[in-house]
Formats: structure tokens, C-alpha cells, sequence
């Protein structure tokens, strides 16, 4: 039933919903019938023969594609959760990628001087990205802005991780592009920026484990990488909202399935290093 509102929603158009679902006008309207009636108002208004959304319908299809996207993962073993945290996982051909979120405190005990002191710094700025207290890490930083239902990336930081294995001139051509669709499918892409909408959504930081195949510069296949991911919520200077990205490359990810082999042909994403002297919060936090 939830596909078939789903896809009427898309289509809008009652012939190329059954043909796409390979169903039956009849199942199809009997399916958004006894959906109207257990939400208790119609899902569509219909005029003339043509379907459009009605004010119910609206509030209630993104939640429709999230049942699906979530089933459909699930299903597909691609998708689970540890601990109320979410754990994501997929295979298609030579490219793989793993995903395990993390509980933030691991943060104070991890050995990556750059993690502990962009989370403080997020903090100590209250996630306003043009604030002082966050310019020494800025740099290291990715900033994204939602924009319908993608995610456009509208800055990269110099000594970003992105910009050390792309280089700084395809990372600025880059700017304001969606993130790329990924080989496993709209609802993998789905359950990925689930991550970007729940930041947003609470304001809060998230922290990932990341393992994945990212393509060669030169197009000529995939190396794997890992790395740890701390997303944060922040706030353009208009008061609009954004998610700030660090990436760490590190071999010392926990990921469970993850075979040790995949780990031990990492490349070098060239990251610069973060200069000890620059941290000013963690000397602060030191005394």
C-alpha cells in the first residue's frame, strides 16, 4: 500500500503508476483508499482525472519513503542498528562501503588531536560557522546546505580530506553539486542522508566509522579508504541551517563485518596534518 502512494505521489498519473508497479487500477485506488482511511483524510485530490497531492498527502509522503527505503534496506541485509545506532552496509560489484555510527564520547579517548578539537570548537561557536572560535578548524571542514531533497556541498576547505585526494580545483568545480549518487540505489542514498537530516533535525553532532572505495582521481578505478566522520549542525550568518563535515582518514575503524584484509591496502588521502599549536581549546581543556 505505501509503494502504491509512494508512486502515485511521483507519477501523479493513475496509468503510469499501475504500469510501473505492474498492478491494477483497482488494487492501486483500493490501496490509497485504505490508507485515507486509517490516516483519516485523503491522500490525493482528484480533478478531472488528474491526481495531485492534497495537503495530507504532503505531510505524509516523506515518511511513506522512509518506511520504504528502510524496508527495502532491511530486506536486503544492507541496513541495521546497534545499540540505537544506525549501521549501514553495501556491495555492488568492486565497490563496498561500510558505515557504523558511533557514540560521540569516543571522541575523548581518540588519538586524533583534530577530532577532539573541531568538537570543541563546533561547541564553543554554537555551530555559527562564520564564528572565530571555529576559523582554525575551518579549514579541515566540508559545509553543506539542504536544498530540496539533496544535499549540495557550497564549501570545501583547503586542507580537507576531499581536497586532498581530489585537489583543490576539482573540489571548487564541485561546488554547490549534489553528493553523488551512490551504486547501491535510491534507497541506500536514502538511509545515507538520513545522517544529514537528523543532524540537522536535532542540531546535534554525529560521529561515523567509514570504510568504503572512493573513485581514483583519474577516473581509473576505486582504492579504499577508511576514516572517521564527525557531522555537525551549524548555521549560515543569515540564521539558515547547515551540516559541517570532518573527515579523518584513519586505519582504526570499528566497523562489525568488516573483513581486517579490506584494511590493510588503505591509500593515503594526502590530509595535512593539524598543527598542535593550533588547538587552543585543548590547551585550555589541559589546565
Amino acid at each position: 500500500m505505501i509503494r502504491s502512494f509512494v508512486t502515485l505521489a511521483r507519477t501523479l498519473n493513475l496509468s503510469h503508476a499501475v504500469k510501473e508497479l505492474g498492478s491494477t487500477r483497482q488494487t492501486l485506488r483500493r490501496h490509497i483508499a485504505s490508507l485515507e482511511a486509517e490516516l483519516g483524510a485523503p491522500l490525493f485530490i482528484v480533478d478531472d482525472r488528474r491526481y495531485q497531492l492534497s495537503e495530507k498527502g504532503e505531510a505524509s509522503l516523506a515518511g511513506a519513503k522512509d518506511i520504504l527505503a528502510r524496508g527495502k534496506t532491511w530486506l536486503r541485509g544492507a541496513s541495521s542498528s546497534h545499540g540505537n545506532l544506525q549501521s549501514l552496509q553495501a556491495h555492488v560489484g568492486d565497490w563496498d562501503f561500510y558505515q557504523e555510527q558511533k557514540p560521540i564520547g569516543l571522541i575523548w579517548e581518540d588519538s586524533s588531536l583534530l577530532l577532539r578539537e573541531t568538537f570543541r570548537a563546533w561547541s564553543m561557536s554554537c555551530g555559527q560557522i562564520e564564528s572565530k572560535s571555529l576559523a582554525h578548524v575551518r579549514p579541515y571542514l566540508l559545509v553543506y546546505r539542504e536544498s530540496g531533497t539533496e544535499w549540495l556541498c557550497v564549501e570545501f576547505g583547503e586542507r580537507s580530506a576531499y581536497v586532498g585526494w581530489f585537489g583543490l580545483d576539482y573540489a571548487r568545480s564541485s561546488i554547490g553539486r549534489p553528493i553523488a549518487l551512490l551504486p547501491a540505489g535510491e534507497e541506500f542514498g536514502h538511509m545515507l542522508n538520513q545522517a544529514f537530516h537528523d543532524v540537522q533535525a536535532t542540531q546535534l553532532a554525529r560521529l561515523d566509522h567509514v570504510f568504503t572505495r572512493m573513485p581514483r582521481p583519474d577516473g581509473a578505478g576505486w582504492d579504499p579508504i577508511a576514516y572517521q566522520r564527525l557531522m555537525m549542525a551549524g548555521f549560515f550568518p543569515d540564521g539558515s541551517p547547515a551540516v559541517m563535515t570532518l573527515v579523518v582518514p584513519t586505519p582504526e575503524v570499528l566497523i562489525r563485518n568488516l573483513e581486517p584484509e579490506k584494511l590493510a591496502g588503505l591509500v593515503d588521502i594526502g590530509m595535512q596534518e593539524f598543527d598542535k599549536n593550533e588547538a587552543k581549546f585543548e590547551e585550555i581543556s589541559m589546565t
